[in-house]
């Protein structure tokens, strides 16, 4: 079956199952922030433990991705999906019940961070790519990542509510609730996997060969190193920035009424950024994103905390959050199709998990040690400015295939 012949429900039900898929794995893990207080109170353990928690679910989501995206193009991804909502169950599952600081990293480390992958942008971006035409494909992206967005709107109240009235262990016992929700999802969003790809995207070329055509593509390999900064920037905004209003004396609930405001914003945010990224060149977008955040990183650590400061700031991220996903995916999709495109984004996306895990575990870590963040965001903002000039010089012209090398020169 063909995109094109697709009837208007099959094509919604895809589209509204990777967007639930997406807001609520994402939604979940961007609010575990919230939880780290009362963790490092009951469970006796430090704010370094809980950033290398969140780091190693970074990591290993990275490590996982390209793997998971692999067994996708291969296999297909409703499976892949309902794998990874179970693995998110059970990551949740050994979170409640943790006492010490090894059963909360293998939860919301390891389990987590392989659910991620197969839950997750990388999947549910492909499974939209493939269900609309190809001048609609950047804006649908942008729409699903738009309504992914809600899942934080969700459930960072749902925590904070949750964890004010009746402690961090029912947090999570909803955050399961929310997870028997992703089923539904992933199995419709799973559909995808019925769609043909359009021959012009489907080279006779082996998942081997495509990706070393990527790795020696230097377009490609800037996008990726610089994909690094966002995770760098927004994990250590989720993981830390609880924490770092509880240092400045603001109401605790402060902190989920800034990530639910990111939220919010996020879902203009990443529909404008993928309109834009349908008309515009892309590499420009995803620099000047890299950029405007990193200025708002020093504007808002610069001067003191306080609430009407922390929501404009939420504001500004959250308008920058997940618009960079519409751009990064309809570039892969521009420079290699479709056929490997979760593989391909799963690589990118690797380097992505590694700013996250030094942006989650390197905040811990400098906190820990100097009793401030001040050299945390000094660095985030100082990598951003340099990694959003290289973005926009970045090379967007597709590789040559071998085959198309080796021809003779015509006169």
């Amino acid at each position: 079956m063909k995109a094109s012949e697709l009837t208007s429900f099959q094509r919604w039900s895809i589209l509204i199952g990777a967007s639930v898929l997406l807001s609520l794995a994402m939604g979940m893990r961007q609010s575990f922030g919230l939880l780290q207080p009362s963790v490092i109170r009951d469970v006796g353990i430090t704010s370094a433990d809980f950033s290398l928690a969140t780091a190693l679910q970074n990591i290993i989501w990275g490590v996982t991705q390209p793997i998971v995206g692999l067994m996708a193009d291969r296999y297909g991804s409703r499976w892949v999906m309902l794998g990874g909502v179970v693995i998110y169950a059970a990551g949740l599952v050994l979170m409640m019940f943790a006492d010490s600081a090894l059963t909360f990293t293998l939860g919301c480390g390891v389990c987590v961070g392989i659910a991620l992958s197969c839950t997750a942008s990388s999947m549910t971006m492909t499974a939209t790519s493939r269900t609309v035409s190809p001048a609609k494909r950047s804006v649908a992206m942008g729409a699903v990542s738009a309504a992914g967005s809600l899942g934080l709107v969700l459930a960072s109240p749902l925590a904070q509510t949750l964890i004010t009235t009746s402690g961090w262990q029912m947090a999570l016992v909803g955050f399961l609730g929310l997870a028997a929700v992703m089923l539904p999802s992933a199995f419709f969003a799973g559909r995808s996997d019925k769609i043909d790809i359009d021959k012009a995207d489907d080279s006779e070329r082996s998942a081997g060969e495509v990706v070393q055509a990527a790795l020696g593509h230097s377009g490609f390999m800037v996008m990726a190193i610089a994909f690094f900064v966002c995770g760098l920037q927004l994990v250590f905004i989720t993981t830390h920035l609880p924490n770092y209003l509880a240092i400045c004396g603001l109401d605790p609930s402060l902190g989920a009424s800034a990530l639910a405001t990111i939220g919010l914003f996020n879902v203009m945010g990443s529909y404008v950024f993928g309109w834009l990224g349908g008309r515009y060149p892309k590499q420009y977008l995803l620099g000047g994103i890299y950029i405007v955040r990193s200025l708002a990183i020093a504007a808002y650590f610069y001067f003191p905390a306080s609430a009407t400061s922390t929501l404009v700031f939420a504001a500004v991220m959250g308008a920058l959050w997940l618009g960079v996903i519409p751009l990064v995916n309809g570039l892969v999709a521009q420079l290699f199709g479709l056929r490997f495109m979760a593989t391909l984004t799963g690589i990118a996306f690797l380097s992505h998990q590694v700013g996250s895990f030094i942006g989650a575990w390197g905040g811990g870590m400098i906190y820990d040690h100097l009793g401030n963040y001040d050299r945390a965001w000094q660095a985030a903002v100082l990598i951003g400015l340099i990694a959003g000039t290289a973005q926009m010089l970045m090379n967007v012209r597709p590789p040559r295939r071998r085959e198309e090398l080796a021809l003779p020169a015509t006169a």
